[in-house]
């Protein structure tokens, strides 16, 4: 566990303490930068995740989350210019976006990218047309049912939320490790907030590994074994996500909740 010295205190039992002692690294982020041209961006950020776990990477408007998601998935910008990630083994830092999808990584961004003109099927069967292939369709509509329903209604005129488990759908479809959720909770409503949390956890529990960055803090430290709270692109927490929830001025010095 790592914060600010005064908000040390007694460390509440989490999940990830038993994982940790039973359960190597997964992916591992070590002090990595990166820039948007010459702005620098992601200023030497690190953490470590253990497979199958959830974590909340959080922070206030402009704390580098997002950015920090699109540098370990590898896209152009921002580029990394230091520091290195390693998936299983594997050395993402070296590799271009379309390498880092086929080790694993799936980063589903705000916008969620359905694709117009095609329906929810064709959209997922169109993330199955090269390998890897992961979840099948009928395992997918077994998880998502709304989606089996409206598997011929073109995606892009699904409700908001039907519009991000499709998101999901489409990452699962490919033979993923880790699943990167940008914003999953924005514009929804609360009951549909907790239908994907609900989702989210079942995907936990297949083993999938998931990193995701929320401004509903709350709603995503409920769900997240651990936390890492970015402030100004920089690690300012790094431990339980039980310990943000219970632990009030953390909240809001960072998260202003």
């Amino acid at each position: 566990m790592t914060h600010v010295e005064h908000l040390k205190g007694p460390e509440p039992f989490s999940r990830d303490r038993n994982m940790a002692a039973t359960s190597a690294k997964f992916l591992s982020v070590w002090d990595i930068q990166a820039y948007y041209g010459e702005s620098y961006i992601v200023q030497g950020v690190s953490f470590d995740i253990h497979e199958g776990e959830i974590l909340a990477l959080l922070g206030r408007n402009g704390a580098g989350k997002t950015s920090t998601l699109r540098t370990i998935a590898r896209l152009d910008n921002p580029a990394l210019r230091h520091g290195e990630i390693w998936l299983d083994h594997q050395p993402l830092h070296k590799m271009r976006a379309h390498q880092a999808s086929a080790a694993g990584i799936a980063l589903v961004p705000e916008d969620r990218r359905i694709i117009p003109g095609l329906t929810v099927e064709e959209n997922l069967q169109l993330a199955q047309i090269a390998p890897p292939i992961g979840w099948s369709l009928d395992r997918i509509y077994e998880l998502f049912p709304r989606l089996k329903e409206r598997r011929k209604q073109e995606g892009v005129t699904l409700s908001g939320g039907e519009q991000q488990m499709l998101a999901i759908a489409r990452a699962l479809a490919r033979d993923i490790k880790v699943l990167l959720l940008d914003e999953p909770y924005e514009g929804l409503a609360p009951v549909i907030v907790q239908e994907i949390a609900k989702t989210l956890a079942i995907i936990r529990d297949q083993g999938i590994t998931t990193v995701i960055v929320e401004q509903n803090a709350v709603a995503a430290l409920k769900l997240a074994d651990r936390a890492v709270i970015l402030d100004t692109g920089t690690v300012v927490f790094d431990g339980s996500a039980q310990e943000v929830l219970d632990n009030e001025q953390l909240r809001a010095q960072y998260l202003a909740i």
